[in-house]
């Protein structure tokens, strides 16, 4: 039974590298859905339909638990998939996200004014801003969406990212702290840092693994029907050479393939 990581293209592998280095023993399932990607400008809706044709496809490739990576996804999808679907589709099953993960670090830093960069969908639906005032109702919440980041990733164009990187950064020179809220922002990380120096980066890359461990710690009912024999598959939902040069970035001998 494996661990799997979803996202809505390659970002996700930023996640999964960071989990198989924290936790190299276990089963790992990457799938990417890159034939829709960005989520980011696309309806609560569609991004529901997808997510849910990925949960299906991930379980019937024997995931235990899966992780939904997409910040999008998790944003707009993960309450229904947890409360609604999974109990009657496959209910020995979980799902996580990344957001709750993510904004407890941020807490944990005791900063008042934390900033949120993310894509259209996951600043709208504010789930930053509610989830940060939850754990703290006296901090300063500025999300802003940065939509042009995503497309210029996945595209390869790092020199566009950089520039856009430098377009946004000002909006968040008040911030003591920023959250990546893009699991594509992590390939970035080091841009977001050479434009906001005084500002504590976020990125989910840097947290995952060692939430995901402290969680089977926890849950030793999940953790003890995980596989242990550190086998990794990785698979999207189209396939072609440019998505193998992007993959090539975090795994320097990974194959993708094309999910059946």
């Amino acid at each position: 039974m494996k661990i799997g990581v979803f996202d809505s293209g390659l970002g996700g592998l930023v996640i999964t590298k960071a989990l198989i280095k924290t936790l190299p023993q276990y089963d790992y399932l990457y799938y990417g859905d890159s034939a829709h990607l960005p989520y980011g400008d696309k309806t609560s809706g569609t991004i529901l339909n997808y997510t849910l044709q990925a949960m299906k496809y991930m379980i019937a490739q024997h995931c235990k638990l899966i992780v939904i990576a997409c910040n999008t996804a998790t944003a707009i999808t993960l309450r229904y998939i947890q409360q609604r679907f999974i109990p009657i589709y496959a209910p020995d099953v979980k799902v996580l996200g990344v957001v709750i993960p993510t904004v407890e670090t941020a807490i944990a830093q005791n900063q008042t004014h934390i900033g949120v960069i993310a894509t259209n969908a996951t600043v709208h639906s504010k789930i930053y801003t509610t989830e940060l005032l939850k754990l703290n109702p006296k901090c300063t919440v500025t999300e802003i969406a940065a939509p042009e980041l995503v497309p210029a990733i996945e595209a390869d164009d790092f020199a566009r990212a950089a520039e856009i990187t430098h377009r946004y950064a000002p909006y968040f020179g008040q911030c003591q702290s920023l959250i990546l809220g893009c699991t594509h922002y992590p390939l970035i990380k080091d841009y977001f840092r050479r434009e906001l120096p005084n500002v504590s980066i976020i990125s989910q890359d840097e947290l995952m693994g060692e939430k995901l461990q402290d969680y089977l710690r926890r849950h030793s009912e999940i953790e003890t029907m995980l596989s242990k024999s550190a086998s990794r598959e990785f698979t999207v939902s189209r396939s072609d050479c440019h998505a193998q040069q992007v993959a090539k970035i975090l795994f320097e001998d990974i194959k993708i393939c094309q999910a059946a």
